[in-house]
């Protein structure tokens, strides 16, 4: 999978190893909880294969509030960034294979990779990616009618 990212992210092979060595690969079953409403978040992930969802808890009713698919980076971002519980619960819908990365580990890749900006930029971008979709879904429902 990360053969892909290695043509886009010239790295020296030492570093490329290191971050890649970061990373740890796990295949589930469909309906694998990986991060449950009110845990802090400690993982981020990369889906390779397979499909998660996020939902929560609205007065006893499970509310699926959107759908990650493969080449997605997942995680609940508010808690891994700032060390609160999760408002959301990750949950997988379909046999899925990901990659993930403890926080600290991406702390410390981020940290070494400010001085490539480009490469940061990137990451960053693929990170806040979900957060770009909320904006546009919340404008969205504010802006336009049902019909």
């Amino acid at each position: 999978m990360f053969d892909q990212f290695r043509d886009k992210f010239r790295l020296d092979d030492e570093k490329w190893n290191r971050y890649i060595n970061y990373f740890n690969k796990m295949k589930v079953p469909a309906k694998t909880v990986l991060l449950n409403e009110g845990e802090i978040s400690k993982k981020l992930f990369f889906i390779e294969k397979g499909c998660i969802r996020v939902c929560f808890n609205h007065d006893g009713k499970d509310i699926t509030s959107q759908f990650f698919f493969e080449e997605s980076v997942v995680a609940s971002i508010e808690s891994f960034r700032k060390n609160i519980p999760s408002p959301t619960t990750l949950e997988t819908i379909e046999p899925t294979t990901l990659w993930w990365i403890q926080k600290d580990d991406l702390n410390q890749m981020l940290e070494e990779i400010k001085e490539i900006p480009y490469l940061r930029d990137m990451f960053i971008d693929k990170i806040f990616e979900r957060t770009f979709n909320y904006m546009k879904y919340f404008i969205s429902s504010i802006k336009y009618t049902p019909q």
